[in-house]
């Protein structure tokens, strides 16, 4: 066997780490009948036919003597929400089995209530493994559920959703399960836009009350301490508002639009506005892919800031999100051209395609978005 004190232990766990995994308890029961279970990712399939699996167990687990004698385990496949089964089994000097809502599976070995599936097994063999042991088992009877799994990978627990980057899932058809596909896929992608460039950003859909502010992500440095999720903004006087109006049926926004012109012309607002101007604002959306707002206060603070939003637009070519970036007036240039500028605009052209919109582009501006 090669020698591997040459490895730092944390190092490779880490790096072993990165290979995610399910979550499972694997279950026992003693000659007199009294139960075992340990949390385990070591989970593995083997084979169809034998219907075979494994798993293994660190020769020091206090448990490993009786596994290592036990004719039969279950794998407990855990789902999302029974993290705190995980834990509990992971640990030692406690009784794992109190309070916790249990079957008899069989030869008495508990299956605990409420996985994701199950799996009954007899050990078919057991192979070492350095400092573990191997335990193959042939499968006799198994269950499944429609709950998701629990995932774990990286040190962490995790969730299992569809990839971003594959089609949307089947079945997405009505407004609001294309605005939910919409929300998830752009919260992920703004999450990378704001760690590559450090800029506190904004997740955007189109309300009932107009453009509505679904998530954040923060800087470094946020412009407020407080980024209200739920909130409702302008239209015409807010980079996220004329970046959805640009791409929304005019019958979706005339009732907000007609009612700050209103505003506007009793000088019930401090900025000027008329049907020419907010014309003009969208058309430029339309040829450059984004929208500004320079300069103005972030709401409930009295930061000055200057915002750069990006449309993203559904397979039927209507804005479904917008992507905004706010930024200290001081620090943040909203310009077109700029290099978060045009990653802006790729990232919204992309979330776009992956939306199923597949028509031309409008405007020269956007065939540099690769670049960014």
């Amino acid at each position: 066997m090669s020698d591997t004190s040459r490895f730092d232990a944390k190092e490779l766990r880490q790096v072993l780490g990165s290979f995610v995994t399910g979550v499972t308890v694997v279950t026992t029961a003693d000659a007199e009948g009294k139960r075992y279970g340990v949390t385990a990712n070591s989970f593995s399939s083997v084979s169809l036919d034998p219907p075979l699996v494994l798993w293994s167990q660190a020769t020091k687990s206090p448990s490993h003597p009786v596994f290592l004698e036990a004719p039969r385990f279950a794998i407990n496949i855990l789902a999302e929400d029974q993290i705190e089964l995980s834990n509990r089994f992971a640990s030692s000097g406690i009784d794992k089995f109190a309070n916790v809502e249990t079957d008899s599976g069989r030869g008495g070995v508990a299956l605990l209530r409420g996985c994701c599936a199950w799996l009954e097994c007899s050990v078919v063999s057991r192979l070492p493994g350095g400092d573990h042991v191997i335990f193959v088992g042939e499968i006799e009877a198994f269950r499944r559920t429609a709950r998701k799994p629990l995932v774990f990978g990286g040190g962490q627990y995790l969730v299992a959703d569809p990839h971003d980057f594959g089609k949307p899932p089947p079945g997405i058809s009505t407004t609001v399960q294309s605005q939910l596909h919409a929300m998830r896929v752009g919260a992920r992608a703004m999450a990378r836009l704001a760690k590559d460039f450090d800029q506190t950003l904004a997740l955007a859909v189109w309300g009932n009350h107009g453009p509505t502010i679904v998530a954040w992500e923060p800087s470094s440095e946020p412009v407020s301490p407080q980024l209200p999720v739920g909130l409702t903004l302008p239209v015409m006087s807010t980079a996220t508002g004329v970046a959805l109006a640009a791409y929304l049926p005019p019958e979706a926004t005339n009732r907000f639009v007609g009612a700050e012109l209103i505003a506007a012309s009793a000088g019930e607002v401090d900025w000027p506005a008329t049907p020419q101007a907010w014309a003009d604002e969208l058309a430029s959306v339309r040829l450059h892919g984004l929208a500004r707002r320079t300069p103005g206060a972030f709401y409930g603070a009295h930061t000055i800031i200057h915002a750069l939003s990006a449309p993203v637009r559904g397979a039927d070519g209507t804005a479904v999100l917008a992507i905004t970036a706010v930024g200290d007036a001081a620090r943040f240039e909203p310009e077109f051209d700029s290099p978060f500028a045009r990653a802006l605009r790729s990232t919204a052209a992309d979330l776009s395609r992956r939306l199923g919109y597949v028509g031309q582009t409008e405007s020269p501006d956007l065939t540099h978005a690769a670049e960014g």
